[in-house]
């Protein structure tokens, strides 16, 4: 047995009730994508539903143990390979993908990112995050988690958080609670392309300074009578603002600017 690599942030999924309520998503003939299938407990529930599995697994002393594991299934294709510059448009033949995993804690912020730039091959994603991320990434206006993450994902996709694991679930266990999102891409982003660099630079300076006020964090941007102008109280926190108030700011910003 592989014993989970601290440097790898592994922490592998051995609740076999967890993985029955992952695997209950998919069904039927179809293409998973799955990231870091550790020691495999996921990944043999996928296989059994049908699905064709490619899996993605970065530390080399796990390659054996999953290939001898798996090795009468014909269904199941494994790469050696670091998901965070692995090459995902060599899968556009098989798009729409579906992508799942249990990702380590250290790395799974900066893929879901990478992942965005390749939303038009993928239908969703399954992912098992620390509870942290995961609320930040599912959390709506109003909401103590919500912040800058939460507001540039929601213009892309839809966020659900789906599962809360505790620890565990997990070997060894971690010291945090775990819990499974789905991320669905949007047909198109409620903030339009040509609007993007002006979402980006009001979000970053809404909530640079969660305490502060719109007319605070946002000075030397857009003035107050301009936060006025785009219906919005220039007195109100950028923690309520939905992202249709983020939009109407960038539309001013994009518009007014000097």
């Amino acid at each position: 047995m592989v014993r989970a690599r601290k440097r790898f942030g592994q922490n592998f999924l051995v609740d076999e009730t967890v993985v029955q309520r992952i695997v209950s998503r998919f069904a039927g003939e179809q293409t998973l994508l799955e990231i870091g299938p550790g020691q495999g407990a996921l990944t043999a529930g996928l296989l059994d539903t049908g699905a064709s599995v490619i899996a993605i697994e970065l530390d080399r002393d796990l390659i054996p143990l999953l290939n001898n594991k798996f090795a009468h299934y014909k269904n199941f294709q494994l790469q050696q390979a670091d998901a965070l510059n692995f090459d995902f448009t060599a899968l556009s033949q098989l798009a729409p993908l579906r992508l799942v995993g249990n990702l380590p804690y250290n790395v799974a912020t900066p893929l879901i990112f990478r992942l965005l730039d390749h939303l038009p091959l993928i239908t969703d994603m399954h992912f098992m995050l620390q509870w942290e991320v995961a609320a930040r990434l599912t959390a709506r206006a109003g909401d103590n988690n919500y912040g800058q993450l939460s507001v540039v994902m929601h213009n892309l996709c839809n966020t659900t958080l789906l599962i809360e694991v505790p620890p565990q679930a997990f070997n060894p266990a971690p010291k945090v609670n775990s819990a499974v999102i789905q991320i669905s891409p949007r047909e198109m982003p409620i903030v339009p392309p040509e609007l993007t660099t002006d979402f980006l630079l009001i979000v970053k300076a809404a909530f640079a300074q969660r305490r502060k006020t719109l007319r605070n964090n946002l000075k030397g941007i857009i003035t107050e009578n301009a936060i006025i102008d785009a219906g919005i109280n220039p007195g109100l926190r950028a923690e309520v603002l939905d992202i249709n108030e983020f939009r109407a700011l960038a539309e001013y910003h994009n518009t007014h600017a000097d």
